[in-house]
């Protein structure tokens, strides 16, 4: 119903969900000015590990009609140079804030993407085209 799409390589991922601000489900592709959505991934696996550490990437992309970048965040762990539990890296969140500079009635493109930063093959991307209502 809301057309996310996901696809992933070296990763597994058990669950993957695109919620609301109070992090109920999302029924469907509109999101009301003013508010947050997320993209969460639960379950995520094969991590290859540094000194037991997962080092996870995460970008964040939503763009309008013509390709022009609202937000483009290319990695927002960039500053975590100590890496993360297996435990705790299994379970990620990017959240889009609606507001200014997008526009009601107008169509945007979100992409999220999770990858290794020990392992340059794995990754998980999401993708989703929403309008602003």
């Amino acid at each position: 119903m809301t057309g996310l799409t996901t696809t992933y390589n070296g990763f597994s991922v058990e669950n993957v969900s695109l919620v609301d601000q109070d992090d109920q489900p999302l029924s469907g592709s509109e999101v009301d000015m003013d508010t947050r959505f997320s993209i969460v991934y639960e379950g995520i696996e094969n991590y290859t590990l540094s000194n037991d550490k997962a080092m996870p990437g995460l970008s964040l992309q939503v763009t309008d009609a013509d390709g022009n970048y609202i937000l483009n965040a290319e990695d927002l762990f960039a500053d975590n140079s100590d890496g993360f539990s297996a435990e705790d890296a299994s379970v990620l969140r990017g959240t889009v804030t609606v507001g200014n500079p997008m526009k009601s009635g107008e169509k945007y493109h979100c992409k999220m993407r999770v990858f290794d930063k020990n392992n340059a093959e794995a990754e998980i991307v999401s993708e989703l085209d929403f309008t602003v209502k």
